[in-house]
């Protein structure tokens, strides 16, 4: 969709801002430029737009070079996103949003019309928040706004420059989990300039990482934080890069513990499959220290531990599979308990293992670019864990 071919932009005092950059953004994909101030990044994303005119090479827009484009129009084909929002503040926030499609020609009533589903598409009743005006909304909310209003046009490419990070770090990880929700349901092709590594790798399908106007690396950010492409970039994502991956890694169902589990038959527990019926006994096997319960449905009840095999106490709050190393590493020293059950949404929430500190480093070992044996330890087997 965006393709740059060994573009440069360099100023009359002879400063180079960008140098030779060639790479390509395909359609439907989210890019995170990140690296310093004065990197080039945002002269690289303004240069998409012509607010920055290329000195040498060219860049194309779904196969046509942009430079043959006017820029005007060219303009309101993209979805643009700045960090101080820049929201009209003499108009109510319907009429901001309706900006461009107006400017388009859309007849009002429909321009409008458009306006309040994208508010409600990013969580602004239009109702509520249609009548008011900028300054009588929280600084979350303006940005909320701004990219409704970048959506209006149901433009191909949306460029962001730095969007979240007028805001408090609490709003900015709400924004941040409402835009990539967004993202799910509209698939543009983005281009995000952000100064926060942890940002880049939480929003980003591949990261652009910047040296001196040059691309340094140019990945996905599990091999950006996994198998640093020189010097450069190992410094910049850090000697705690192997915490950042934790974002980037999601539960797999391969790396799951095998503990027993009461099944509805048995009176003793068996290997982990969900059942179709509850379980008739609480009692676990003799050489079993603990069970994980099911209910009928295969939703996890509770667990028995062996000196109490009468008592199903309660189980901690399962994780998803398919949500990231992260959020579970968090929930296991939330519950200070050893162990968490995992369920698979698309089965309606059925138990599908457990997950331990051993299976978290295992999962982050299975997803290493480039896993080596300095990084091997003792894993402990899951009949030896305790649940508590």
């Amino acid at each position: 969709m965006i393709r740059f071919e060994h573009v440069t932009k360099r100023y009359a005092d002879g400063t180079t801002a960008v140098d030779d950059l060639s790479f390509e953004v395909a359609e439907g994909e989210l890019v995170t430029l990140v690296g310093p101030s004065g990197c080039g990044k945002t002269t690289t994303m303004k240069m998409v737009n012509r607010l920055i005119e290329p000195t040498e090479g060219r860049i194309l827009l779904a196969g046509e070079d942009i430079s043959a484009i006017d820029p005007v129009q060219l303009r309101r084909r993209i979805g643009y996103v700045i960090q101080q929002v820049g929201l009209f503040p003499h108009r109510t926030v319907l009429d901001n949003t309706a900006t461009v499609p107006a400017l388009l020609g859309v007849p009002r009533a429909r321009a409008r019309a458009r306006a309040a589903e994208l508010l409600d598409l990013v969580g602004l009743d239009p109702k509520t928040y249609g009548s008011r005006y900028p300054e009588q909304l929280s600084g979350g909310q303006r940005q909320r706004v701004g990219v409704a209003r970048a959506l209006a046009a149901d433009p191909p490419v949306l460029l962001m420059d730095e969007p979240f990070g007028a805001v408090d770090p609490v709003v900015r990880e709400h924004l941040q989990n409402e835009f990539l929700r967004l993202q799910s349901q509209v698939r543009k092709t983005v281009l995000l300039v952000t100064h926060d590594l942890e940002e880049a790798v939480r929003l980003g399908d591949r990261i652009a990482v910047y040296g001196q106007g040059t691309i340094e690396q140019f990945d996905t950010p599990a091999r950006v934080l996994g198998a640093p492409a020189t010097p450069y970039v190992a410094d910049f994502v850090g000697a705690d890069r192997g915490l950042k991956r934790l974002s980037v890694t999601a539960v797999d169902a391969s790396a799951l513990e095998d503990v027993p589990v009461l099944r509805t038959d048995e009176a003793t527990p068996s290997a982990p499959a969900p059942t179709s019926a509850p379980p008739t006994s609480t009692a676990p096997a003799s050489d079993a220290p603990w069970s994980v319960v099911l209910d009928a449905d295969g939703r996890v009840q509770g667990w028995v531990a062996a000196e109490e095999p009468g008592r199903t106490r309660p189980a901690p709050e399962p994780v998803p599979l398919g949500a990231s190393l992260r959020e579970a590493l968090a929930a296991l020293l939330q519950h200070d308990t050893g162990w968490l059950p995992v369920v698979d949404p698309a089965e309606g929430g059925r138990y599908a293992g457990v997950l331990t500190p051993a299976a978290v480093h295992r999962a982050l070992r299975a997803a290493s670019p480039e896993p080596t044996e300095s990084t091997a330890v003792t894993e402990q087997p899951a009949k030896s864990l305790s649940p508590r």
